[in-house]
């Protein structure tokens, strides 16, 4: 789709791939053309699934230092709001999404990462914020989809302290939701993907939305949305699909349309 980013589409699982050497760093033009391939995976009915892949050596070091450091306050005022619509855009797509990490994830290339629905990391692969030793923090969502996955006191000393965190450490935290051989990594996320490609697909959507935007509020809120999505899919052709098959044949035999 773009010069440094596109997606690839194949049996359900649409791949957005990054592609800048050496290091796939998040310029400006990168982070547009991830904004482009998330809404077009977003929209794409062929699209079940959504794997976020920088290749087999690294998923992305970080932004373009060198088109940063010549910023005023006044354009990054505007870039900065840019630099969220992009991550944005990946953290909305409203389908199963994982991130395949090879070497380093680190800065925007975490904050990528942290946007989709889980984390497969290599063995020795490499994730951290390390912002503040250009002393900036993180911009692209990182204090807060940091703090949300790991807790405060982690975030922040991940944050503080600009570590790399290996991958047993991201496991052990909650950063990884897996952890393969480096050679394993996009097969892993392929596997995981795969899983969706028959899936009831406006279901799938529907626990997005209940667990992504309940968190957002209070208990009884998200409960209320809960409610409001679950009586919706009494109106879906797979809802009926799936309890026909299920009384006839029993648990998993359903074959969905998506509708």
């Amino acid at each position: 789709m773009g010069e440094f980013v596109r997606l690839e589409i194949a049996d359900g699982i649409g791949t957005i791939r990054l592609d800048r050497p050496k290091m796939n760093a998040l310029s400006r033009q990168v982070q547009e053309e991830i904004r482009e391939c998330a809404i077009e995976a977003s929209r794409n009915d062929d699209v079940k699934a959504v794997i976020v892949y920088g290749g087999e050596k690294v998923f992305a070091a970080g932004a373009d230092i060198k088109e940063m450091e010549q910023m005023s306050y006044q354009e990054m005022s505007v870039q900065a709001h840019e630099l969220q619509a992009c991550f944005a855009a990946v953290a909305q797509i409203p389908k199963p999404t994982v991130a395949a990490v090879t070497g380093y994830a680190l800065g925007g290339g975490m904050e990528l990462a942290m946007c989709c629905d889980i984390r497969i990391l290599a063995e020795d692969a490499k994730v951290g914020q390390p912002e503040i030793l250009l002393g900036i923090i993180p911009g692209g969502g990182g204090t807060q989809r940091l703090a949300r996955l790991v807790g405060p006191a982690k975030a922040k000393d991940i944050i503080y302290t600009g570590r790399f965190v290996d991958a047993d450490e991201a496991m052990r935290v909650g950063l990884a939701d897996k952890v393969v051989p480096a050679a394993d990594v996009y097969t892993a996320a392929q596997q995981w993907a795969g899983q969706f490609s028959g899936g009831a697909s406006l279901a799938l959507r529907a626990i997005k939305a209940a667990v992504d935007d309940g968190l957002n509020g209070d208990l009884a809120t998200g409960l209320k949305l809960e409610s409001n999505l679950f009586a919706a899919l009494f109106a879906t052709e797979d809802r009926a699909i799936g309890m026909k098959s299920f009384v006839e044949n029993g648990p998993g035999k359903a074959q969905f349309t998506g509708n």
